[in-house]
């Protein structure tokens, strides 16, 4: 996160939110789920406008849309790293269980069980989250599953399906995702 302030993950946190609900919507949506009634989000602290901004987001769209919404706000925070990592653990295995019993596999929080890949975090990643307590929705938690389709797509060469299982900031003990591949990947 070097390089980073707070104040910073917020303004590109604004502005992921708004291009995306703008692309599915209008920019005058995108301005009242972004900014609030009269732009009065911008006195809100972090952990305020992520709750309320989530809750004008689920007051204009199906949940559906909602998720396809917050699918399209990943930040891509050091997307290349991981990604060079992933594709070197698709290079060291020809198969998902190889893959996900490998060494740097686990360490990186992933995991394969009856042949389904999973990923795991023990804690929140997200910038904006680490003064949030809890969320009442799984909503702000769907740009992680954007991030990590993007990511696997670009290792894997192939559609991937993400599906959030478990979120810490939904009370879970661990943040849980199964990475679902629609091709084959060890051709």
């Amino acid at each position: 996160m070097e390089g980073f302030n707070m104040f910073d993950i917020r303004k590109i946190q604004e502005q992921v939110i708004y291009r995306s609900v703008k692309s599915a919507r209008n920019d005058e949506t995108a301005k009242k789920i972004v900014y609030g009634k009269d732009e009065l989000a911008a006195t809100e602290d972090n952990p305020t406008w992520v709750k309320s901004t989530m809750k004008r987001l689920e007051n204009h769209f199906d949940k559906s849309a909602v998720s396809e919404i917050r699918r399209h706000c990943q930040c891509g925070y050091g997307m290349d790293e991981k990604l060079k990592l992933v594709k070197e653990l698709v290079e060291l295995s020809s198969n998902m269980e190889e893959f996900g019993n490998l060494d740097k596999a686990k360490a990186a929080g992933l995991f394969c069980e009856n042949g389904e890949l999973y990923l795991q975090f023990s804690f929140c990643p997200c910038p904006m989250l680490v003064d949030v307590d809890r969320l009442d929705t799984d909503t702000w938690c769907q740009c992680t599953t954007g991030y990590s389709k993007v990511l696997f797509e670009k290792a894997f060469e192939c559609k991937v399906d993400v599906e959030l299982l478990k979120s810490i900031k939904m009370g879970d003990a661990i943040c849980l995702m199964k990475i679902i591949p629609q091709g084959n990947i060890w051709k």
